[in-house]
């Protein structure tokens, strides 16, 4: 990884260190921070000679060498400083509340123009919405593209960023051209590194942040963060780490709810963790207590599904979305505790 003594190199310079670089057999990839550009060195960085030429340039602060399966996404990366803002907060600085119905029904757009003000007023800053849904059984519902004009109408009423899941190149491009400021992974393409790679690329020099949710099967947390690094390797590093849970299934949960791998991403990453619990327990009845158990554990935020009518909705959200009521008392709460760990940031 390679540290300028500027906030970001000329276009000559950038040329000269690519040329030093791709002489050893691998490319430089920029990486846009919050305060100066890094450039990282995509491949085997162990070439003395190309490492002493770059720390011979006067304008080359250090070359940072990081011995970890993800380079850039690792706790001792240049990139600890990036800090990731949406909606109005900046991660760590503040809890994240993303929040909004699992599906979006098409047939009745009211439903989700009611939860999108309803969850605004319960103190969300994000506003989620199922706009495409994968799904086990073929003949589910599938989700529809009419419910993405209804996500950017929800989101201009409401003045609410949204976050929406995408599972291949043309509804990325659909998301990303309709003004989506998440872009949501899901945990079954959590580890499809094509895809990965194609919103990495899309999501380059753009704004956009990734919640990228843990896989399915109990994974390495390792296999967690280097996937995030499939992302973050095309240049834009905002992207967020979402514990879901993870199978096998708890008896009585949907999955083995895992809020309590935050602390150990934490010593490994810098990247935000925001927790999902609604998938993690799967009952609107479980989901504020896994919730204020994430917070408790160092979440950086909360991506919870809600509903106006829970009974009323499509997917999942009969089941485990949480009513607005119930979403502004968790959120409340989450506050509380976020403050208490966080004794010297400002109230909110």
């Amino acid at each position: 990884m390679i540290l300028p003594k500027v906030n970001r190199l000329p276009p000559e310079q950038v040329r000269e260190i690519t040329e030093i670089v791709e002489a050893s057999g691998c490319h430089v990839q920029p990486i846009v921070g919050a305060v100066r550009t890094i450039y990282a060195i995509v491949g085997d960085e162990r070439d003395e000679l190309m490492i002493s030429r770059l720390e011979g340039l006067p304008y080359i602060e250090r070359i940072d060498r990081i011995q970890s399966p993800f380079k850039l996404m690792d706790i001792r990366s240049d990139l600890s400083t990036h800090q990731i803002t949406i909606g109005g907060v900046t991660l760590g600085k503040a809890p994240l509340f993303i929040a909004g119905q699992c599906t979006i029904d098409p047939k009745n757009p009211g439903y989700f123009y009611e939860t999108a003000q309803a969850v605004k007023e319960a103190g969300a800053n994000v506003l989620r919405g199922g706009v495409w849904k994968p799904r086990t059984n073929p003949y589910s519902f599938q989700g529809d593209d009419r419910s993405l004009d209804i996500l950017m109408e929800a989101s201009r009423r409401t003045g609410l960023p949204v976050d929406t899941e995408v599972m291949d190149e043309d509804q990325l491009k659909l998301a990303l051209d309709a003004g989506v400021s998440m872009l949501q992974v899901g945990a079954r393409n959590a580890l499809n590194y094509s895809l990965l790679r194609q919103i990495g690329a899309a999501v380059a020099g753009r704004k956009t942040v990734v919640l990228l949710k843990r896989s399915l099967h109990m994974g390495t947390l390792n296999e967690f963060i280097s996937a995030a690094e499939y992302i973050a390797n095309f240049g834009n590093p905002s992207v967020v780490l979402c514990p879901r849970g993870t199978s096998p299934a708890l008896d009585g949960y949907r999955n083995h709810p895992d809020e309590s791998i935050v602390p150990l991403l934490k010593e490994r990453t810098w990247a935000p963790v925001v927790v999902d619990p609604s998938h993690s327990v799967g009952k609107a009845a479980y989901v504020p207590a896994c919730a204020l158990a994430a917070v408790a554990y160092g979440a950086d935020g909360l991506c919870i599904e809600a509903h106006v009518q829970p009974s009323k909705g499509i997917g999942d959200d009969p089941k485990q979305a949480v009513t607005p009521d119930a979403l502004a008392e968790t959120i409340r709460l989450a506050r509380a505790i976020w403050t208490l760990r966080h004794p010297a940031a400002p109230r909110a």
